[in-house]
């Protein structure tokens, strides 16, 4: 027992990094609306949000881990080509190109917009402004990553779960209302609605980035032992995945009780910002905004540092700080382009990317029973791509009458889920033509 104390002890902060890393503007936006839209459906939308925002991230931290921290090694098994070229879409998608300009997006229209007067919202000046300053944070927290414990981990972590639980806590105590009536697909399917949903936290393609992160700070902190590694990041996606349960349960809550105090919205900032205004008056707004401004820092600062690290390995002439700051540079750029900009356009990419990263971290969860076999990935992952593609493609407006009749035929296309099945059946395939070689 005193060993297992100690183990925690020693290691916690390794896991209050993660779960900082993880608790971006995403994960602070999207239960709330989840919350509103089940209405009495809740409990079901939020057991299908919470395997694709908390469980299968947690299953990725454990590939990843056994993987020895490296998603390029992990997707080379299917081939060294898919390798390099899925793991770099991976690294950009929820790097300079989508997720980190949405965490300064997000931390402008929530954290600094609403103490701004009405024509300085409408002025282009305050979200530049905003994400120079904010950005320019990210870099310096980011030149030293090995420091990441002590900076995240022990700091800015404890602060942001102290702020979330002051909301929490007021939200039991004084309810602002009963669940609405659920709305949407919520009302016929709410436990593979909010599954969908936990995709767009991007939790899975987060855990396979994040192994990286994490085993540069133990480096750090002089830990160098792999089985000691691979032990230490799994109890750090333990207590990362408790932490995110509480956080999307307490933000569910909330969305699910604000109705009658603050309407409906589809905008999940705007349900929280609401939420805080009417439990705390202004302090409420206070407390939201140093919320999603401590979040996102976390979150921007481990995606920065993860998309650099990953490229100086790629092309190791170019250094470390100089695609930190390139990468920098880009995420200011595209968040000065809006949030709704952002989001419209990263949902095709991560509809074709998303499926293919949970089939990969399966497969390769059970990889010692087919000994690797190549064959059993292609044979999964060729059929979730074609499916998966389409769903991409469709989301942009581009639609093939022919092609789409055949996908409905398959087990829950309509709830974008269409690429199970075929997933499954190509593994099982896979797993013949590898038996019979």
């Amino acid at each position: 027992m005193r060993n297992i104390l100690i183990f925690i002890k020693e290691n916690l902060a390794v896991g209050l990094l993660l779960f900082a890393l993880f608790l971006g503007a995403g994960n602070i936006i999207f239960p709330p609306l989840l919350g509103q839209q089940a209405g009495e459906h809740i409990t079901l939308a939020m057991i299908g949000f919470l395997i694709t925002g908390v469980g299968l991230p947690l299953l990725a931290i454990v590939a990843v881990a056994k993987a020895g921290g490296d998603l390029q090694l992990l997707a080379s098994r299917v081939h060294p080509i898919f390798g390099i070229i899925f793991t770099s879409i991976v690294y950009l998608a929820i790097g300079p190109f989508f997720a980190v300009p949405r965490t300064g997006s997000v931390s402008y229209e929530i954290g600094i917009a609403p103490f701004l007067s009405e024509a300085a919202n409408e002025h282009w000046a305050p979200l530049f402004i905003t994400s120079v300053v904010f950005f320019a944070l990210i870099l310096y927290l980011s030149f030293n990553p090995s420091k990441l414990v002590d900076r995240v981990g022990k700091i800015l972590t404890p602060v942001l779960l102290v702020v979330i639980l002051v909301l929490a806590v007021k939200s039991f105590m004084t309810p602002m209302g009963e669940p609405g009536v659920a709305v949407g697909n919520y009302t016929n399917a709410p436990f593979y609605e909010g599954f969908v949903q936990g995709y767009l936290t991007m939790d899975v393609l987060g855990a396979l980035v994040f192994g990286i992160v994490i085993l540069q700070a133990l480096r750090g902190m002089g830990m160098h032992d792999k089985k000691k590694q691979v032990k230490t990041t799994i109890f750090a996606g333990i207590v990362a995945a408790l932490g995110l349960a509480f956080v999307y349960i307490s933000l569910g809550y909330i969305g699910n009780t604000s109705i009658d105090a603050i309407g409906t919205s589809d905008n999940g900032g705007v349900i929280i910002a609401k939420s805080a205004q009417y439990l705390f008056g202004s302090f409420g707004s206070i407390i939201l905004s140093l919320t999603i401004l401590l979040a996102c820092i976390s979150t921007a600062v481990g995606l920065l540092t993860a998309n650099a690290q990953f490229f100086n390995k790629l092309f190791p002439r170019i250094s470390y700080k100089t695609f930190l700051v390139v990468f920098t540079l880009l995420s200011v750029a595209i968040t000065n382009v809006g949030l709704s900009t952002i989001i419209s356009t990263s949902l095709p990419v991560l509809l074709i990317i998303y499926p293919l990263a949970i089939v990969l971290m399966l497969l390769s969860l059970v990889d010692h029973f087919f000994k690797g076999g190549r064959i059993v990935y292609i044979c999964a992952l060729i059929p979730t791509f074609f499916v998966s593609l389409y769903d991409g493609l469709k989301e942009m407006k581009i639609t093939f009458s022919a092609y789409e009749q055949i996908l409905n035929a398959l087990p829950l296309y309509e709830q974008s889920l269409g690429w199970l099945v075929p997933a499954f059946i190509g593994a099982v395939i896979g797993l013949i033509i590898h038996k019979t070689k």
